[in-house]
Formats: structure tokens, sequence, C-alpha cells
């Protein structure tokens, strides 16, 4: 038995719920690849799938037999890719899911990509709700917090972050917050998504702190939000990646220096190993870039003088 080609053929299985699917795709009669499968589970001497004849799903051994599957697909692949890397050039169209803000904070920073690979093309899709990668088409998304789909393959990007802003002009009116508790004096612009409408949570030098909050104005769009907070309208939460070109250009100030939300780990995730296109790999390496050349700008800010933490993140 052909171990890769049988693991191949078990990691398309578990990402399609099919056999069928895969039989098609592999050019391969049913029943052979029902014998391949067969086959690795008689080399492991478990069994992969539960089979009836409406479902088809993982059995726990499958899953455990899925991620190192998977490892080792993705180091084959790595090895192939790093042979052929000087033959082959991104070319293509890469459609990247993301939320919101996080998809504003890449869009003025895409020309530099696509200066450097003119055969790549690169399509934003922008949403704050979760989806489906299939369903929506998606070649790789960015996503914070645990990954459940264990079909998809998840690497780990960076941090997210979300930091209180407030407009200049709102705070020559009302002063400026010195702790989280301040903020019960303040206009607060309330994202209303169903979490945390009512409280903010911070982390700073005493740890972990929530604190109520409120004001006369919500949404449940991160946008109207932002465009609320540089209207001036009060202090709002926001995702670092979405203030902080504001921050530099001094449309917006942080408040509340020495505090931020705690971090939420970004995973670029995609469906498959197997077989990732040239653009596709650029892309995520372009992702990744992003978010560590960001890491490196919070670090050096933190090193600075006083007088130069114009933009501490």
């Amino acid at each position: 038995m052909d171990l890769l080609r049988a693991l191949g053929t078990f990691s398309r299985i578990a990402e399609t719920g099919s056999f069928s699917a895969v039989a098609r795709e592999l050019h391969e009669s049913h029943s052979a690849v029902t014998r391949l499968i067969g086959q690795l589970e008689a080399h492991f001497g478990v069994r992969l799938f539960h089979r009836t004849t409406r479902k088809l799903s993982l059995t726990e051994d499958g899953r455990d037999l899925l991620g190192h599957a998977q490892q080792m697909l993705e180091l084959a692949d790595t090895m192939e890719e790093e042979l052929r890397r000087h033959r082959s050039s991104p070319h293509g169209h890469v459609r990247l899911g993301s939320s919101v803000a996080f998809g504003l904070f890449l869009t003025p920073r895409v020309p530099a990509l696509l200066a450097r690979y003119p055969g790549l093309s690169l399509e934003l899709a922008l949403s704050d709700h979760i989806g489906d990668l299939i369903e929506d088409r998606l070649d790789v998304a960015v996503r914070t917090g645990p990954i459940a789909d264990a079909s998809l393959v998840a690497r780990v990007a960076g941090t997210f972050r979300r930091l209180a802003v407030a407009a200049p002009a709102y705070l020559e009116r009302r002063g400026t917050p010195r702790t989280p508790a301040e903020l019960a004096e303040h206009e607060c612009i309330l994202h209303h998504n169903g979490r945390d409408v009512g409280s903010w949570r911070f982390k700073g030098p005493d740890g972990l702190t929530e604190v109520p909050v409120s004001g006369r104005f919500g949404a449940d769009s991160s946008e109207a939000l932002h465009d609320a907070a540089l209207g001036g309208q009060g202090i709002a939460l926001l995702w670092e990646t979405r203030v902080v070109d504001d921050i530099r250009a001094g449309r917006l100030q942080r408040v509340l220096a020495d505090y931020s939300s705690p971090d939420a780990q970004a995973f670029v995730v995609y469906p498959s190993r197997r077989h990732l296109a040239p653009r596709t790999r650029v892309v995520i390496d372009f992702v990744i870039d992003q978010l560590h050349e960001l890491e490196q700008q919070r670090n050096a800010a933190k090193r600075a003088a006083p007088a130069e933490e114009a933009w501490l993140v």
C-alpha cells in the first residue's frame, strides 16, 4: 500500500464527506477507494469512519489520524514545492475572507503584493459573520479563536486585540479617562453583536478587569462604530487593525494606553494542504507578514520614550 496516497485519499474523504466524490476526483472506482481506506484501517488497526446510508463521519481514531495525516501531507507538499518553486510563479485569482476591520487594514497594503506578482489578482470577501469556506467560495480566510472544523488547515498567523479610541474633539469636550472605571462617566459606542454589549473587558497592570459601559449610540456593524468614533460621538472599543492607521494620522487617539482587550489568536485557514496553489500560498504569507509587522511595531512602540508613544499598540 502507498501510505502517502492512502493518507491523501483519507484526508480528501474527510474534507468532502463523500467516498463517491473523491473517487470521481481521483478517476477511480468507488470500490477501489473503499478498498484503499480498508487497507489503511487494517494498517493502523482502527476504524476511521462511521458510515450509514445517509451520513459519513469520522470516528475518534479517524479524527486523530487526520491531524497526523495533514502534517505528513503538508511536509510532502512543502518538499515538492521547494523543489519546483523556481519553475512556478503565482498566477490567478484568490478569494480571501476576513472580518471587515482586518480587510480594511489589508486594503492599502495590497498594491505592494500585486506589484510584486503581476499575474496575481486578489478579492477580499469581508464580513463580521463567520461563514463556511466552501459555501462562500473562499480559497483562504482569517479567523480568530478555536477552529472546530477538523477538515480545515489552520495556521497560526498572530494576534488581534481591541483598543479603546476616541476622536480628539470628543476628548477635548469630555476629558480623557485614565482607568477603565472612568468609562462610566463617558459616552461609549456600543457594538450590538450579541456579546458583551454592556461591558468591556481589559487586560492591564492589574490583570483582567471588566467594567460596565453605556452610551446613546450603538450598531451591529464595526464600520458604523468606527465612523461614529471618527465623528466624535464617544469612545469605541475597536480592533487594532482597524484603527492603527487612524491613530498614526491623528484622526483617533488611544485612551487607556495601559489597557487593551485580551488577545485573540488569529489563524489563516484553508480547505486543504493538498496541491496548494502558489497564488494561495503567497496570499497566506502576505497576511502573516502583515500581522508580524504589526507585532514588531507594537514591540517597538513599547520600547520607545513616552514622548514618542503617539500610537502605543
